[in-house]
């Protein structure tokens, strides 16, 4: 599908923080979101997501090929897999019931042969039954993108999701995430502050620093 941002504005106590803009990710493609600390990377993010509140406010289109117009939606319909700086998995389950959370409703055979061969394919499958904390960060993280990918996303909205990692799980987890974009086919918005997150071909969206006056929450 192709992801279209149209004069997508956010703003702060009526204040314009981001935009207009106006972008075309195609299937696979990336459009990454740069600038420093508090320019409103993350509240662009927010507003994509549906989940701008007061006092961020959103405006303008966001659509995917002739679906309804998303942002006419609520968050749980938009269908937007989401991936932050946390892996934000549930403490209390395993790696194979995280994955299940996010798999559709239907029989228990056929949903746990899905999320089992999701974890072989990140090279998990000895994981399954381990809890978050028994877990390395990139396998964490590999269980994070693994359970947004489960839940059938129309596109992928990145909030820094390699920022917690070390240098060689960075690489490696930038490598996986473009590769299962590729091969699924879904647009992303991705807001990071490092240069080398950015993959090649990448559409790059450099927000202004607002400068001290501005007086924004913290976004990073």
């Amino acid at each position: 599908m192709t992801l279209r941002l149209v004069d997508v504005t956010v703003t702060l106590h009526g204040r314009v923080l981001v935009g207009p803009v106006n972008a075309v990710v195609a299937p696979g493609e990336v459009l990454a979101v740069t600038g420093p600390s508090g320019c409103g990377k993350s509240s662009l993010l927010q507003a994509l997501a549906g989940l701008a509140a007061p006092p961020l406010q959103a405006s303008g289109g966001l659509w995917l090929d002739d679906l309804p117009p998303l942002h006419t939606l609520p968050v749980e319909a938009r269908r937007l897999g989401l991936m932050f700086q946390d892996d934000l998995l549930f403490p209390h389950m395993t790696a194979l019931d995280n994955l299940l959370f996010a798999v559709p409703a239907g029989r228990r055979a056929e949903r746990v042969a899905r999320a089992e061969a999701a974890l072989a394919e990140a090279g998990l499958p000895a994981h399954a039954a381990k809890r978050p904390h028994q877990l390395s960060g990139g396998q964490r993280q590999r269980v994070a993108l693994l359970r947004t990918l489960l839940a059938a996303p129309r596109a992928l909205l990145l909030d820094e999701p390699f920022s917690r990692l070390d240098v060689p799980l960075r690489a490696a987890m930038r490598a996986l995430v473009w590769q299962t974009l590729a091969r699924h086919g879904l647009p992303a918005v991705l807001v990071t502050h490092d240069p080398a997150d950015i993959p090649p071909g990448a559409q790059v969206l450099a927000l202004p620093d607002l400068g001290p006056d501005f007086h924004g929450g913290p976004d990073a």
